[in-house]
């Protein structure tokens, strides 16, 4: 049984990262960090803005910045078909 993950690996999707930097509700001079990850894809994030937009619905903590990174874990050249497999016991 092939994952999830792997199979979004193979469709395009990357290991995004992204540092969250926010104001406390109850103390706005105060910041905090939070860090995101999930697999996303590049350069448009669909996955990471729906979580920002989330953030800004339902959480109270008003967001500072958000800071990005995002690597393709799996491209299709390094992917090839295995023909012979042997099993040692």
């Amino acid at each position: 049984m092939v994952s999830r993950d792997f199979l979004r690996q193979l469709a395009g999707y990357g290991l995004t990262t992204a540092e969250i930097l926010y104001r406390l509700p109850d103390h706005p001079n105060l910041l905090q960090t939070y860090v995101w990850q999930e697999y996303d894809v590049a350069p448009k994030f669909p996955v990471l803005r729906d979580f920002l937009e989330f953030w800004r619905r339902e959480l109270e903590g008003p967001l500072l910045s958000v800071r990005v990174a995002h690597q393709g874990l799996i491209r299709p050249a390094e992917i090839r078909a295995v023909g012979v497999e042997f099993r040692l016991n």
